[in-house]
Parts: C-alpha cells; structure tokens; sequence
C-alpha cells in the first residue's frame, strides 16, 4: 500500500477541515468480538505509523522481516561446517549485517510487541469498549496527529483477543477503515522525523485493567490539533445509522469533553512505539 497523495488534519496549510464530520465504517454483525475490536486496532496502528513515516513498510511486511532475520540468526548461531576462506568471509559478513539489521529494528518491534500484548490483556478484562485513540507526536498534550476511533455496540460476549485466526468480519472492517481514513486525507501532510505513538483506550471508569493502562481523567490535548474522528458503527438492529446518530456517539466520546460527568474515561497504555528513521532500513 503506497502513501496517499492528500492531506491530513493536524497543522499546515491548504488542508481540508477534516474535522467536520466524522469517518463511518460499516461492520455487517450485531458486535465485534474482542479478537476483532484487536485485529481492526493494530492494522490501524500500522497504516499510522507508515503513513506518517514512522516505520519503511506495512506493519505485516515489517514483522514477517524481523521474524525471518530473527531466524537466521539463530541458524548462523549453530556450529557451522568447514567452509572454503571465501566462503567463510561471505557467511561471516551476511552474519554482520543481520546483526545489524536486528539491532536497528529490536527496540520498534519490541515496542510494538509490548503494545500489542498490554491492549489483548486489556480487551480481555473489559466487558465493553467505547473507543480508541491513536496519538503521534511528542506528548499526549501537543500531539501532531489524533485519530479517534469510536466503536458503537463495543460490547463482548465471550472469547479472548488472543484468538488464533483472523475472521473475514475482522478483515473487512479493517480494510474499510484503512480506505476511508486514506479517502478522508489520512497520511501525506507528516511529520519526517520519528516520532511517538500514544494509545488510549476509552472504558468505563470502574473498571480495573491491568497495571500496563493508567487512567487518565479529564483528559485533554491542545485545541489546535483537528482529530480525524472515525466511527465504526455494528449493525445491531439491522438499520443503518444516520449521520446524525453518529455524530452523537462521537460527540458524547470526544476526548477534549470533560469525564467528570460520564462514566467512562480514557486509559493510556504506559507501553509506546518510537518510529524509525525511514532510511535507516535501507539497504
């Protein structure tokens, strides 16, 4: 998937007001399990941090790449037979460069992987989830980008978000998301620089998630950041909603609010992902 070509909301000139309305994204099932609500998060995650120059290649193409150096290296670790002193000087520089490659890339896909772990522990403990948000930037209270996800009928029944396998609702969802955040301006106007993603989650105050989320009340950022506010709405009595509907369910989430008057407020996962230099993988 390459970057698109338009504009994003957060700073700069001759951008559209994205703003203004919310993104919709239609899931065809009453509810989303937690495997799903997980699965949909962490494709977003990624187009983010690739989008905004954070990592040199798709989350997936990433990952299969680090497990495959990881492999290797464990291969090249074994004892090795005789080699011929051209061959030994090959094998002995390839080993080097996986090394290298490794180093570079360990402490991202680390981060990435104490995220990922802390927010499937977290959707297990919760029997509902209002939404997510997505920060990059510096700090929580001047970020650059926010994207805010509001997940209407985001409430679980059974089933972990450790699930193996990925449903084709899962898929869909997360596929649909991805093209109306890119139809919407998500991606070019970026930061160059690598930079910090922040995650959040919005849950009702009493609950006690694990010691990886802290609670964040009456939380706020800098007004001058437009959030790019997408709502993916479950289609639970069989009608779709209207614009208006949804707008309310947006409304009645929107982190600049204040949480002293609702039941739910925003956890911030204590775990973030510093991106990567993009040129810095290039080989």
């Amino acid at each position: 998937m390459g970057r698109a070509a338009t504009s994003e909301g957060g700073g700069g000139g001759g951008q559209p007001p994205l703003g203004l309305g919310p993104v919709e994204v239609q899931a065809a099932a009453p509810s989303l399990r937690r495997s799903e609500v997980f699965h949909v998060v962490k494709e977003l995650l990624g187009f983010v941090l690739y989008m905004h120059h954070q990592i040199p290649s798709v989350l997936q193409n990433l990952e299969n790449e680090f497990a495959g150096l990881k492999e290797e290296m464990t291969e090249m670790a074994l004892p090795s037979a005789e080699l011929k002193p051209s061959d030994q000087r090959k094998y002995n520089r390839r080993k080097r460069q996986v090394r290298q490659r490794i180093k570079k890339q360990e402490k991202l896909m680390n981060g990435l992987s104490s995220l990922c772990s802390a927010l499937q522990k977290a959707l297990d403990e919760v029997p509902s989830i209002e939404g997510v948000l997505l920060i990059i930037g510096g700090s929580l209270v001047r970020p650059l980008f926010v994207y805010d996800i509001t997940i209407s009928h985001g409430r679980f029944d059974a089933g972990s978000a450790n699930e193996h396998g990925i449903s084709k609702l899962a898929q869909s969802v997360s596929r649909k998301a991805i093209r109306a955040l890119i139809s919407s301006g998500a991606g070019s106007l970026s930061y160059t620089g690598p930079t910090k993603l922040f995650v959040l989650v919005r849950c009702p105050f009493t609950l006690n998630l694990p010691l990886d989320f802290l609670p964040k009340r009456d939380f706020r950022y800098s007004k001058k950041v437009i959030p790019l506010h997408m709502c993916i709405t479950c289609n639970a009595a069989g009608v779709e909603m209207d614009n208006q509907q949804i707008t309310s369910i947006i409304d009645a989430s929107s982190c600049s609010s204040e949480s002293s008057i609702s039941d739910v407020i925003w956890f911030q996962c204590k775990h973030t992902v510093r991106g990567l230099p993009c040129k810095s993988l290039e080989e």
